[in-house]
């Protein structure tokens, strides 16, 4: 049985969490229908959607530059898709904590082989650009990307939300305190919660300010972007409060060092199961897209944790 039709209320059960189902609040659209240049798109939310990251940098902080390659990052992506992804998220810069900016140049480089080999795929997949740059927003949407990943949220350069508005494309907008290089020194808040929705409800705003509508934002409390431990368990466990309603939700804590501490291991590469518990977790508390390292895994542990909320296969 697929994920969506495990995702399906029973009738029989309490009122819960959204699971993924269409928000009655704020009057989503679902499926959400959308065109950048030539391509149309249809992405829906009747199930959790998956979300695959395929880091094309030699430094990663999740797996060292496996991908590094354009040959590696494609063969990564399709895995991602015959496991289950339905995006496809690209990245060209690390933002691991105490990195530097990589320019753009550069980050295109290592970007277009391989968003031009996956866009000219039969499958057509959903193919999201991981940047905060406006101009690198507006080479991949004109090269086959269908939507934006900023973890600014247009902080860092606004006119990247005029480029996702212009070609019609969706945008992930994140919190993160400060910027990769300094986030992770001694992150403080009086209210985590309160704040980072705050936040993400000035960045929404903004976006709508600047031509998208509001159906293609989707929030993401910023997991391990100028968080501690604490903040992160507990922006997870109150997500729901987190995210303001009548817009997306986004989780993405894959492999974060958060989980680390939680299993005493430093090796990102070894949280793999870690992530796939936390971010099933994150889906009872109403997580619509999952961003993950691993897809057949965290599949497997949504799967199992929606059976077992809906008391039955």
């Amino acid at each position: 049985m697929t994920l969506d039709a495990q995702a399906e209320k029973n009738p029989g059960n309490p009122p819960g969490p959204a699971l993924g189902q269409p928000l009655a609040q704020g009057g989503l659209p679902d499926p959400l229908v959308w065109s950048v240049g030539q391509r149309s798109y249809s992405l829906g939310f009747s199930g959790p959607v998956i979300m695959g990251i395929v880091n094309v940098t030699p430094d990663s902080f999740s797996d060292g530059g496996l991908y590094f390659d354009p040959g590696a990052a494609v063969s990564q992506a399709l895995r991602h898709l015959r496991e289950g992804a339905t995006i496809l998220d690209l990245g060209g810069e690390t933002t691991r904590p105490g990195s530097l900016p990589t320019d753009a140049d550069e980050e295109w480089r290592r970007l277009e082989p391989v968003l031009t080999a996956l866009a000219a795929r039969p499958e057509r997949p959903i193919i999201s650009v991981d940047t905060y740059k406006a101009e690198i927003a507006e080479k991949a949407l004109s090269a086959g990307a269908a939507m934006v990943n900023d973890i600014y949220a247009g902080r860092k350069e606004p006119g990247i939300l005029s480029v996702a508005a212009k070609h019609g494309a969706p945008i992930i907008l994140s919190h993160m305190l400060g910027e990769p290089r300094t986030m992770q020194l001694e992150p403080r808040y009086d209210d985590v919660v309160g704040e980072v929705r705050s936040f993400l409800l000035g960045a929404a705003l903004g976006a709508m300010a600047a031509g998208v509508p509001r159906e293609r934002i989707f929030l993401d409390p910023g997991i391990g972007f100028g968080k501690n431990a604490d903040h992160n368990l507990t922006l997870i466990n109150r997500f729901q409060e987190t995210i303001p309603p009548g817009y997306r939700r986004v989780m993405a804590l894959s492999r974060k060092a958060f989980l680390g501490k939680v299993l005493k291991d430093s090796d990102p590469l070894a949280r793999d199961p870690a992530t796939a518990m936390a971010t099933a977790l994150s889906v009872l508390k109403g997580a619509e897209i999952v961003r993950v390292h691993n897809v057949a895994p965290t599949r497997e542990a949504i799967g199992v944790a929606l059976a077992v909320w809906r008391e039955s296969l």
